[in-house]
């Protein structure tokens, strides 16, 4: 299964975000062996960009483990609303 999150993080905590996010993704990468980006809209609207995290093949249980990194990581402090979690199934393995 692979996760899809996206959320919005204020223009002047991007550079802060970025760092704490990625610190956390290669944590996650490694304790997990899972492939995982981290995606953000180009433009900002009304003083926001949007953010992606993309996580590919992971454990049924990761949403869990990763909304723990999320919360020991501080990141909740960034994000402006809430973080909307879309899930898929590859499929091309499956061909």
């Amino acid at each position: 299964m692979d996760l899809y999150i996206y959320y919005r993080v204020r223009t002047a905590d991007a550079d802060a975000y970025h760092r704490k996010a990625i610190a956390m993704q290669q944590m996650l990468k490694r304790q997990y062996d899972i492939t995982a980006a981290l995606k953000r809209r180009p433009d900002a609207q009304d003083g926001l960009h949007t953010w992606m995290e993309v996580y590919t093949a992971v454990p049924t249980d990761f949403a869990g483990k990763l909304q723990q990194a999320v919360d020991e990581n501080g990141l909740a402090a960034f994000i402006d609303g809430p973080r909307h979690t879309e899930q898929f199934v590859d499929l091309s393995t499956c061909v």
